[in-house]
């Protein structure tokens, strides 16, 4: 079974994905003039304007939700899984998928906005809803819709919160004994709690949780990274240089190098996949571009803040591996470890010697305890796509969510990372061919906030009917 899963993964992550997930973001960047740049000082403003509200959530909440992946396992267990199979050179493209990969969370979250809708009095939306209803042949778009949302009902439910219970259950179990069966238990149960009290409490979760140990993770990689500051021009040149297949250690992963760095990083920064779309469709803003905005705010916080902290100071200290794909290593910096939280706590404990596995536990759980709840969330808001206002569905869902956060503690590491990218890999090829229907729409709305930005206005409005937008945007209408 985890030979079949590998090749299934090998052939949805193979060249054409990361091309066209590539592609988009270059395609957006330019048509927009690299919005990622220009508008980074309006992103950390919007981030902190704004409140909750009946129907949905602060900017900020909705930024902890979608930062709280890459602040988690996509960058504590990601990044040594980067390495591991990809090398150092993994991180430059995952720097390169941050720079241009932005603008797609730019304009999936426009979009998310633009066509949500209200749920039980509360909003929700998404990709399955901006496919069906933006696109001009509603029989085409609620195809995409209802494509979308079974795969990621399934992937997300089942498939890829299962990275993040494994590393919860077992980075405890490391750290103080006991046995990750009943970690995964107290997990589940945990969860269960706080997703049978809805939004709100989800939302009120995630803000006490994400912000605290998030800044305690970065103060932590930084003192690592200063320690060991005689390194950094090595590392940096390590990375460059691998790459590109000039550094001979790993010139023949080059490829791997590449689809690994993008992998990781859409699963770490959810690029392309549409996810953080669903969370982006809950805020509530003055405007959809003002979401799309905190939206890419948060890939470059993910990617530069706390992913290359990481990955840097575990290769400032040698704490990686990196398999030759054969059974052997081309550098083993840590013998009999397997890749994952094992890394950057032997990182930790270099500088600060035992320490690194507590630490490292505590701070998985928090991460990805909240990247769970955002999980939840894309989850319950395609299943409405679904099946519509049925809350014996939603019943449904919260406790088999709960079930497959337990079995997914008692998976094997290999295949908990595969079923994830393969849930990751299917959700792009969905989404970004939609978006490059949807693109020039995306577009649209951004250019006439950028119009009212450049005439002086500091909150542009938005008026669906004045570019032509019409019935579908239901929450917009005044």
């Amino acid at each position: 079974m985890a030979e079949v899963l590998k090749r299934i993964n090998e052939i949805a992550w193979g060249m054409p994905l990361v091309i066209l997930v590539v592609g988009a973001g270059i395609y957006f960047s330019i048509r927009m003039k690299f919005p990622q740049f220009r508008y980074m000082k309006e992103m950390v403003r919007i981030m902190g304007s704004g409140r909750d509200s009946e129907h949905g959530l602060s900017p900020l909440k909705t930024f902890i939700f979608t930062a709280a992946r890459s602040v988690g396992v996509g960058n504590i267990a990601g990044m040594a899984a980067a390495l591991f199979t990809g090398g150092p050179g993994s991180i430059f493209w995952l720097w390169v998928l941050a720079l241009v990969g932005s603008s797609v969370a730019l304009i999936e979250a426009i979009l998310a906005q633009t066509f949500r809708v209200k749920v039980f009095g509360e909003y929700r939306g998404g990709p399955a809803y901006y496919m069906s209803r933006g696109m001009k042949n509603k029989k085409v778009g609620k195809v995409f819709g209802m494509a979308y949302a079974i795969v990621t009902v399934i992937g997300v439910a089942f498939l890829m919160s299962s990275v993040q219970a494994y590393n919860i259950a077992h980075g405890f179990e490391d750290a103080v004994g006991g046995s990750y069966i009943i970690f995964g238990i107290a997990l589940a149960a945990l969860m269960g709690f706080v997703i049978f009290g809805g939004l709100k409490r989800i939302g009120e979760t995630a803000k006490r949780i994400s912000p605290f140990m998030a800044l305690l993770y970065i103060l932590m990689t930084l003192i690592i990274v200063i320690v060991n500051i005689k390194e950094l021009p090595r590392v940096i040149a390590l990375i460059v240089k691998s790459a590109f297949g000039a550094e001979q250690v790993f010139s023949g992963i080059v490829g791997s190098a590449v689809t690994m760095g993008i992998r990781r990083g859409v699963f770490a920064n959810e690029v392309g996949i549409g996810t953080s779309a669903i969370t982006g469709a809950v805020g509530e803003v003055e405007n959809p571009v003002m979401q799309g905005l905190t939206n890419a705010l948060s890939v470059f916080i993910g990617t530069f803040f706390v992913c290359t902290p990481s990955a840097i100071m575990m290769l400032m200290t040698g704490c990686y591996n990196v398999s030759d794909g054969k059974g052997g290593f081309l550098f083993e910096g840590l013998p009999g470890v397997e890749y994952g939280n094992g890394y950057v706590s032997a990182a930790i404990n270099s500088v600060i010697p035992g320490i690194g596995k507590i630490f490292v536990a505590g701070a998985i759980f928090c991460f990805a305890f909240v990247a769970l709840l955002a999980y939840y969330l894309y989850s319950e808001s395609n299943l409405l796509y679904i099946f519509k206002e049925n809350k014996n569905a939603v019943m449904i869902l919260r406790s088999l969510f709960v079930l497959a956060i337990l079995i997914g503690s008692l998976l094997s590491a290999d295949t908990i990372w595969t079923m994830g990218d393969i849930a990751n890999a299917f959700m792009a090829w969905i989404n970004v061919v939609a978006l490059i229907i949807l693109g020039n729409l995306g577009i649209r709305i951004f250019k006439d906030y950028d119009k009212q930005k450049k005439s002086g206005v500091e909150n542009p409005k938005f008026d669906p009917q004045k570019l032509g937008l019409g019935k579908e945007c239901e929450t917009w209408d005044k």
